[in-house]
């Protein structure tokens, strides 16, 4: 038996993953379990949930793996700051303390950090290895894929130095065939407009998305001809006269702001249509960019199976173009495309590349449904709700299905604890608020009442992927939410002139469809086929709800508020549900209703608890 521990942290999105023979084991962001979003630290919880799922302590570990090579990096940023001295001054005085106290003694931090999982001894621990950041992305995007070969893209803001990369995935093996450097990022391009339009860098880039529909793409030819050089291949370069991150402390400059007519939008003040028409024009330029390379990369390697990672892998608009296009015949997403991600692809990579392990093949991913996490039973549930002194009702799976199905109909907004917590961003039907798809009030309700986020944002369609079709088109199979589709014509609803030509939010009041909680402006939604094998109860709720009403879709989203990381513990879980005006809480087979509990010992709103994302 062979286990090796992989580990990203110190950037964003911190995370650790058990690779056993092979075979994803557990994974698991630290996020999760410090309560601190997208927490950078290193992923000590994380580690040890994955060491004690497999029954296992540091000493029977094989190897350790960074899925970042930090003197690489470092060497990037003395390259960048030399390049542009003396302008970069104020950034390197910034930056330098933190690389010379810690960064470049990362080996051993890490070992201090691994040795106190164990015995405290550093003599003891197994051997640390490192990959770089690409190659762990592209291994994660590969190795846990359903093709023996593929071609392979990766895009994120900045690894040590590559912004783009392009893989030839073959058996155990990934060819790196050429890549892009930095500054030259589409990641970061796109992260200086989640920064104009007001959104948090590394935090906000999914709102520009949502934002994206409700604009018009007005100020895409200025961005092609100023900002980015993007040549019919997809590789491009960007003006660097209107970015500051190389060498200042904010993503873009005066000049920037003179270009698109005023200075960033301040998180607190309001959507404007110029924010609108911003997200809308860098989304059409960021799939166009996408489109670009992945046409090249098909025609270069004669490979239509592609698989993505990196950070503008999540931009599930670009990854569905894709598809409805025919760009691609075939395409398969990493579900923690991010950096959280790089611990499964670190590990993965030791196993394939390093000891040269041959690939077990197979029809299905390697991901297990992204479901890698803990697992609560109805003991501990139990024992939990005592505790808190909450009031519950037990129920068998052969009544509890019908009667959440019922409650959902009658549009109870419903928290629903189950099985193992999801790795990755997307809460995919075990830490869910769920909600009924037909209620036209379901989306405004869920996003200021439960969600206490922003009214624009859409919210993803949970489909029995049997039949996803009936539905949905353009997407035939979406397991990890990362692909957008278009709901089918039968569902959508004529909209008037008067309708069609509201401009900005006032779009929301239209209603679209006869799914108007999953239908976003534009007719699409962010879809997720739910299969019987990877996740039977959730399957057997929404074929309830399905038997119940005819229709075979839930309203899906995280089961967390704005700024707090998806709720892993019972008591994550039922604390997020006393602060937010959920109507029920489905933990295992305890159901809880809001009327029925006590009330809550503090009185502290959610929302005011975290951090705004």
């Amino acid at each position: 038996m062979t286990a090796i521990l992989g580990l990203s942290a110190f950037y964003h999105d911190s995370a650790a993953a058990l690779i056993i023979d092979g075979e994803i084991v557990a994974a698991a962001q630290e996020e999760r379990f410090t309560r601190k979003r997208h927490d950078a630290g290193f992923p000590r919880q994380a580690a040890s949930y994955c060491l004690a799922h497999a029954g296992m302590d540091m000493a029977d570990l094989d190897y350790l793996v960074f899925y970042d090579k930090p003197l690489l990096k470092f060497e990037r940023l003395l390259d960048t700051y030399l390049a542009k001295a003396p302008r970069g001054f104020r950034s390197f005085r910034t930056a330098m303390p933190i690389w010379l106290k810690e960064k470049l003694y990362l080996k051993t931090i890490l070992k201090e950090e691994c040795a106190v999982l164990g015995d405290g001894n550093t003599a003891d621990l197994p051997p640390l290895l490192f990959t770089e950041h690409h190659q762990a992305h592209a291994a994660s995007a590969f190795f846990p894929a359903p093709y023996q070969n593929a071609a392979v893209l990766c895009l994120d803001g900045v690894g040590e130095w590559a912004t783009t990369s392009v893989w030839l995935g073959e058996d155990n093996r990934l060819t790196p065939l050429w890549q892009i450097d930095f500054p030259h990022s589409a990641g970061l391009l796109y992260s200086a407009f989640t920064y104009y339009t007001g959104f948090k860098v590394n935090s906000g880039e999914y709102k520009l998305m949502g934002l994206a529909p409700y604009g018009e793409p007005l100020y895409k030819d200025m961005i092609l001809e100023r900002l980015i050089d993007l040549k019919p291949d997809g590789t491009f370069r960007l003006n660097m006269d209107y970015f500051d991150y190389t060498t200042g402390l904010t993503m873009t400059n005066g000049r920037f702001n003179q270009l698109f007519g005023g200075p960033p939008r301040l998180p607190d003040q309001p959507l404007t249509e110029r924010e609108m028409n911003l997200a809308s024009s860098i989304q059409a330029v960021t799939e166009e960019v996408v489109a670009r390379l992945a046409r090249t990369v098909r025609e270069e390697t004669g490979q239509d199976r592609l698989c993505l990672a990196g950070g503008v892998a999540l931009n599930c608009v670009a990854n569905g173009r894709l598809l409805r296009d025919r760009v691609v015949e075939n395409l398969w997403v990493q579900p923690a495309a991010g950096d959280a991600g790089g611990a499964i692809g670190a590990a993965l990579s030791v196993w394939h590349e390093y000891l040269g392990q041959d690939r077990r093949g197979g029809v299905s991913d390697k991901m297990s449904g992204s479901l890698l996490g803990p697992i609560y039973g109805n003991m501990e549930i139990r024992q939990t709700l005592d505790e808190l002194g909450a009031v519950y009702t037990e129920m068998p799976d052969a009544d509890l299905m019908p009667y959440v199905a019922s409650r959902l109909a009658e549009g109870a907004v419903t928290g629903w604890f189950q099985g193992r917590m999801e790795f990755g961003p997307r809460a995919l039907g075990c830490r869910s608020i769920l909600g009924d798809p037909r209620n036209p009030r379901m989306q405004s309700t869920m996003n200021l009442k439960i969600k206490y986020r922003e009214s624009f944002r859409p919210f993803a369609p949970s489909v029995l992927s049997e039949r996803a079709t009936e539905y949905f088109e353009g997407i035939a199979d979406s397991p990890y939410m990362s692909l957008v589709g278009l709901v089918r014509d039968e569902f959508c609803l004529p909209v008037s002139a008067a309708d069609a030509a509201l401009t900005g939010l006032d779009r929301l009041k239209v209603r679209r469809s006869r799914l108007p909680a999953v239908t976003h402006v534009d007719c699409t939604a962010r879809i997720q086929t739910v299969h019987q094998d990877t996740n039977p109860r959730y399957h057997a709720l929404i074929s309830a709800f399905a038997a119940l009403t005819g229709c075979a879709v839930l309203v899906n989203t995280s089961f967390n508020v704005r700024g707090e990381p998806i709720v892993c513990t019972p008591e994550d879980a039922y604390r997020c549900f006393m602060r937010t005006e959920m109507d029920l809480l489905v933990m295992e087979n305890y159901v809880l209703m809001k009327q029925e509990q006590p009330r809550p010992a503090s009185t502290t709103c959610r929302q005011q608890e975290f951090e705004p994302d």
